[in-house]
């Protein structure tokens, strides 16, 4: 087992592996059949950016110290709502590209690599999927033996440190919504509700939030006794599909892509940093 407090967390999630318009190996992705899916063009760029988050953003944002890493949730995009914008209906071959994929990420963190579980909608009944990929990249379990799970509590920052190590809530799921004069709602009661609770309870608070599932980065900080409580949403790995365009909010604003940091052990007690590209939108004719 590697030692996992360590001062950097990096998140990213929402990668849909299997859909055209999410990431595929530059090899192209192996086929049941014996065939290969070649990615397109657009793919293609969109593995620059994933090439250049792990290769260049993280080793910077974390000072080249060592890291360990979260996936929010929906590694794969499985076989969902009727949706035929897969590359490949066969679970297996999402699998197989997404460990692929998945495999370095887990080597360059040393082993810290925890999977979340994401909608059921691209990760089977109960995740069964993502909880089959994730033992065969060596996720950490949780004390049931899980090696993807609901939700992670999570410790940032050594015990070598005199100030007490940050603590960090992840799980895959919050509220969404077609407004962008709305987008802060849902993150600030996700905060707010972590709060009541733990003081319902006597338990210690959350210094940082973090859900993904909207595809769209957001990060809110508010003024606490450590500096600040922090609500943060991760971006996604996935273009617009055709289920975006039915969005108010989707139809207009352009997919975001990239990951985030949380730190601690510097001049505050923890801070966030988000990772987030941007495609340009459709050329006007």
């Amino acid at each position: 087992m590697p030692e996992i407090t360590v001062n950097n967390l990096i998140l990213v999630g929402d990668t849909h592996i299997g859909c055209q318009m999410a990431l595929c190996p530059p090899g192209g992705a192996r086929l049941d059949g014996g065939g290969l899916y070649m990615p397109t063009p657009w793919q293609c760029a969109l593995w620059e950016h994933w090439e250049a988050f792990w290769g260049e953003w993280v080793p910077r944002v974390t000072r080249g110290e060592p890291y360990a890493v979260c996936h929010m949730g929906d590694v794969i995009d499985y076989i969902h709502h009727g949706a035929v914008t897969q590359w490949s209906h066969s679970i297996t071959d999402q699998e197989r590209a997404a460990e692929e994929i998945l495999t370095p990420v887990v080597k360059a963190c040393g082993g810290r690599y925890y999977q979340l579980r994401g909608t059921e909608a691209h990760s089977g009944p109960s995740s069964q999927s993502e909880e089959s990929l994730a033992k065969a990249i060596g996720a950490i379990p949780n004390s049931a033996g899980q090696f993807a799970r609901h939700e992670l509590w999570k410790f940032v920052g050594s015990d070598r440190l005199k100030r007490r190590r940050a603590l960090v809530h992840l799980a895959h799921h919050i509220g969404t919504t077609g407004r962008t004069h709305y987008e802060t709602s849902a993150p600030m009661a996700e905060l707010a509700e972590a709060y009541t609770e733990a003081g319902r309870w006597g338990d210690r608070p959350p210094d940082v939030v973090v859900r993904a599932h909207r595809h769209r980065a957001l990060k809110i900080g508010i003024p606490s006794k450590d500096g600040e409580a922090i609500s943060l949403i991760t971006p996604g790995w996935q273009g617009k599909t055709p289920f975006v365009y039915r969005i108010p909010g989707g139809r207009s604003t352009q997919p975001q892509f990239g990951g985030a940091l949380i730190r601690h052990g510097d001049e505050e007690h923890v801070y966030a940093r988000l990772k987030v590209w941007r495609l340009k939108r459709p050329e006007a004719e």
